[in-house]
């Protein structure tokens, strides 16, 4: 039987896990990220975004049959995103037919397999067969310009994981992996 895995547990990583802690079939709520944007909520300005075309979501034996590939992501920013102090998410994700009670993201970011990093929030209580908008305001750690210059020059060597949980039942887990070496126009200020 596999071990089970509470949010007090996750809150003590301090390096990233080596696998993942569950199987995309824990995923029994049928929940389904649709879009998802990453703004500068200084400038205004859009980051990142994506938005699912797909109408329905994945039912559990169609996630049986998916790769690991599909929770997995790399981001590059850019050197300016790490002089940001705050960005906002939003987030768009639909729920199955089953009510979804206490839905919780902790998410945790290292760097070079040390923690900089650990939001926690919770969503709450999610309806049967609904689509819901979850807007989330980061606000980034304070990094020494050794640090900043480290990452920069160690694309995708800072990492996060995304617990989900339900009722503290971790259903869901999403890595990613970023990057700050992209050539962009710089951020406003």
């Amino acid at each position: 039987m596999a071990k089970v895995v509470s949010p007090a547990d996750v809150l003590k990583y301090e390096k990233p896990t080596s696998g993942y802690l569950c199987p995309l079939t824990s995923n029994s709520y049928g929940i389904d990220f649709i879009e998802f944007k990453i703004r500068d909520l200084t400038g205004d300005r859009v980051l990142f975004h994506v938005k699912s075309d797909i109408e329905t979501s994945p039912t559990v034996e169609q996630l049986s049959q998916m790769d690991d590939s599909v929770r997995f992501i790399q981001y590059d920013f850019g050197a300016e995103f790490l002089a940001l102090k705050t960005v906002g998410t939003s987030l768009t994700f639909r729920v199955g037919p089953k009510e979804v009670p206490k839905f919780r993201m902790i998410e945790r970011h290292y760097f070079k397999d040390k923690l900089i990093k650990s939001f926690d929030f919770t969503f709450g209580f999610c309806i049967p067969n609904s689509t819901n908008s979850w807007e989330v305001i980061y606000d980034l750690p304070t990094l020494s310009d050794k640090t900043k210059a480290d990452m920069m020059a160690a694309p995708f060597q800072t990492k996060s994981d995304s617990f989900y949980f339900v009722n503290d039942q971790l259903v869901m887990h999403n890595k990613a992996e970023y990057a700050y070496t992209r050539k962009d126009k710089p951020l406003k200020k």
